[in-house]
């Protein structure tokens, strides 16, 4: 098995009502149950809108980055593939589709160390 990264972008409207959003978050959950159960989950986190960004060193810190919100990187996950074919066809439950959102899909480098 090789492991992904699943970079999750855009898919968060704000005008969605707090049914929408609890919704939404029960497709979130069964689509991680499902990969956990099959042995392909391995982590992943929600990221928080905004942040830092650093460009040549740390005296360089500005607000942002500031993106349209189909841009916005709204968290990841690590999953256990055997090639991109499967980490691709693993995507299939993504909630997000629906409303916009898309993913990149990333093979993680193995490191000797």
């Amino acid at each position: 098995m090789e492991k992904f990264m699943l970079i999750f972008h855009g898919g968060m409207p704000s005008d969605r009502s707090p049914e929408e959003m609890q919704a939404n978050m029960g497709k979130w959950m069964a689509w991680i149950d499902q990969l956990a159960k099959d042995g392909r989950y391995v982590s992943g986190e929600p990221l928080l809108p905004g942040g830092k960004l650093i460009k040549g060193s740390a005296t360089g810190v500005t607000d942002g980055p500031f993106t349209e919100g189909k841009e916005v990187v709204g968290g990841y996950f690590i999953i256990n593939a055997a090639d991109y074919n499967e980490a691709v066809s693993l995507c299939d439950g993504y909630p997000d589709y629906a409303i916009g959102g898309s993913i990149q899909v990333r093979q993680v480098m193995k490191m000797d160390m």
